[in-house]
């Protein structure tokens, strides 16, 4: 299925990721169903927590210092900040200025390759504790991040994959797609995530900091306090009934 660049794909594509075809239908912006921005508004839900979910159970793992955990989680998730102008795009359409298609033309262009990889983990690495072991830890989950894209950053139709430039934003080629993507709202998407987040939970608590303390380390603590209450009265609870 093609279509020129800003022409409709048909009723079978929503134009929520990038179609399959032709190079020049990477990019379609407008579909049957409406602005393909607000497409991406209403099904940019899950990826993003399965990133920081798998980012930090790598890094709680393989750090042994809060800093170098959340550091490490942070280059997991960095990648998706060249989506930030889904952002833009969203306002623009709200107020009624003219449209902008910053988050089709820059999100798995800019910061998922190698240039994005290396400006990445660099940053990263100034702040940390143990510094070889954070950089390669953030490569690690970089590629990580990537590998997920590619099998299930999916759109509601079969056309809409995402695809991966790796050596972008130098050059589209080569371009890296499996059509065998699932969707982003699919079983195992949902089942990696909760299964993710268990574990997660698990590990917070001998350790004192989860995942929360890569954006507030005051909450985190509070976090981390409930979950050790909890685990508390549970071994409790399993000692009685023993």
């Amino acid at each position: 299925m093609g279509s020129r660049l800003g022409e409709p794909f048909g009723k079978n594509c929503d134009g929520l990721a990038v179609p399959q075809g032709p190079k020049e239908a990477r990019y379609q912006l407008a579909t049957d169903k409406g602005p393909r921005v607000m497409m991406l508004v209403k099904q940019a839900k899950m990826a993003p927590e399965t990133h920081l979910l798998a980012s930090w159970v790598i890094a709680a793992l393989a750090t042994d210092n809060p800093r170098d955990c959340r550091l490490v989680t942070l280059a997991g998730i960095l990648p998706d900040a060249d989506g930030l102008g889904l952002l833009v795009d969203a306002a623009t359409g709200a107020w009624g200025h003219h449209a902008t298609h910053y988050y089709v033309q820059y999100h798995h262009y800019l910061l998922h390759g190698a240039f994005g990889g290396a400006v990445i983990a660099a940053l990263v690495t100034c702040f940390a504790r143990r510094r070889w072991r954070v950089a390669l830890l953030a490569l690690v989950v970089f590629h990580l991040h990537i590998l997920c894209d590619l099998a299930g950053s999916r759109g509601p139709s079969p056309e809409d994959l995402w695809p991966i430039f790796y050596f972008g934003p130098f050059t589209k080629d080569p371009m890296w797609i499996w059509k065998g993507q699932w969707r982003l709202d699919a079983w195992p998407n949902r089942f990696l995530s909760a299964a993710l987040f268990i574990w997660a939970l698990f590990l917070a608590v001998p350790r004192g900091y989860s995942f929360v303390g890569v954006f507030n380390r005051r909450v985190d603590e509070i976090f981390v306090g409930v979950l050790r209450k909890w685990h508390a009265a549970w071994k409790r609870r399993l000692g009685r009934d023993g």
